[in-house]
């Protein structure tokens, strides 16, 4: 298949390979990534899909092959860069500060867009006060009411289902503006309400604020529905990349990863 220009294209690896020690994590890996489109990676588990995240990320770096953003080749861009840059992300694992309020805990998303300086911002001084009323005022109208979570925007993180934490974790990605926002299993452990709502979310996420989502998920049938592009690895390597059907009639993937007579539905 031609490959699309590269004005198109938000996120493209070439050949991307990563070691730990003698495991092989990534083989050569090629991802191509469209603008304002949901891409879903899948594969077995131990297939490699959250090393590329973390790769994309900045958390791993390859030993060989690049990665561009947006025109910008971001291999070596250290990852506390990358938010600035338009990248965000989730996490498997939910990585909350369960002390903190819903409402805290979704700001410090947008502290890598800040002005103030330390120095200013410890003293609490006007300016730094203004910026953080303005962030507040932001997050309040922008995220949390899109989110559908301001009646929890003063409660503990602690206190709140494992759903609602996901919910929060993604509205504190979304605080960090991004462009290209990675998702590392967003609906895994839910149950099916919260599962529709987030399914629900993400397309909304895409469709209405155009941002381009990049999403690690074993739910085929959300994947199916959801996803523009899919591509499949397989210990490390990819072994297929195309559409939902495409992917979903692909002899080599079915004995790989989807089983016998495949899963998922299609995009309605």
């Amino acid at each position: 298949m031609t490959s699309p220009p590269a004005s198109d294209l938000i996120l493209s690896m070439e050949q991307l390979a990563l070691s730990f020690g003698g495991v092989r994590a990534l083989a050569g890996v090629d991802l191509q990534v469209r603008r304002g489109t949901i891409s879903g990676i899948i594969g077995p588990n131990g297939a490699g899909k959250t090393s590329l995240l973390n790769c994309i990320a900045g958390f791993y770096r390859p030993q060989s092959g690049r990665i561009v953003f947006d025109g910008r080749d971001i291999t070596r861009v250290p990852a506390a860069r990358r938010p600035a840059l338009g990248l965000a992300r989730t996490f498997q694992n939910i990585a909350l500060f369960a002390g903190m309020t819903v409402l805290d805990n979704i700001k410090l998303g947008a502290h890598c867009h800040l002005k103030t300086g330390v120095l200013s911002a410890l003293a609490f001084t006007a300016e730094a006060r203004g910026e953080e009323e303005a962030l507040r005022e932001e997050v309040e109208r922008d995220i949390i009411d899109f989110l559908e979570i301001e009646h929890l925007r003063n409660r503990s993180v602690a206190s709140l289902s494992y759903g609602l934490q996901k919910r929060v974790e993604l509205a504190r990605a979304l605080a960090m503006r991004p462009r290209l926002l990675l998702l590392d299993e967003p609906i895994a452990g839910m149950n099916e309400e919260e599962t529709e709502d987030m399914a629900r979310f993400i397309l909304d996420i895409q469709e209405e604020r155009g941002i381009t989502v990049v999403l690690i998920e074993h739910d085929m049938g959300v994947v199916m529905d959801l996803c523009d592009r899919v591509t499949v690895l397989s210990f490390g390597e990819q072994i297929a990349a195309g559409t939902p059907a495409e992917i979903q009639a692909d002899p080599e993937v079915v004995r790989a990863y989807l089983g016998t007579s495949g899963a998922g539905v299609r995009r309605g």
